[in-house]
């Protein structure tokens, strides 16, 4: 009787489906952890240039652009490696963007007195970063048709 939880599908107590899993889902992690080093070094430069929230907001919104691009490329468009999609939109533009950093920045504009600043940055990042995205989707479907 097992004493930890055995996931019915894959036990890694067999060697063959250890190795089986090391193959398939390593090279995805590999290139995700790759991916997402080389957008958190984007989005530090873009912060250096531009800091604060609005270099978040910046961010954010730009991600979310190069997100429609790219998902309209790779998944309507070209036949594209099996590792671009984790490497570029998981990776890069996972790291790039930044939620978590925005959450923080909302946080520090609720100073008093600047409630209204806060709540218009909140909102203005949700939706300017969805605009972007679905702008780019129209844009790049209707460049490659």
């Amino acid at each position: 009787m097992p004493t930890e939880p055995v996931d019915p599908d894959i036990d890694l107590h067999v060697p063959a489906q250890r190795r089986e899993l090391a193959r398939t889902h390593g090279g995805v992690l590999a290139v995700i952890a790759l991916g997402g080093g080389l957008g958190g070094l984007a989005r530090y430069g873009v912060g250096l240039l531009v800091p604060g929230p609005w270099g978040t907001l910046l961010v954010n919104v730009v991600g979310g652009a190069l997100i429609g691009v790219l998902m309209v490329l790779i998944t309507e468009r070209w036949r594209a490696h099996p590792l671009a999609r984790p490497f570029l939109g998981v990776g890069v533009l996972g790291g790039f963007t930044t939620f978590s950093t925005h959450t923080d920045d909302f946080r520090r504009l609720l100073a008093p007195g600047g409630v209204p600043v806060a709540f218009g940055y909140l909102v203005l990042t949700l939706v300017a970063a969805v605009a972007a995205t679905a702008l780019a989707v129209a844009v790049t479907r209707r460049a490659v048709a």
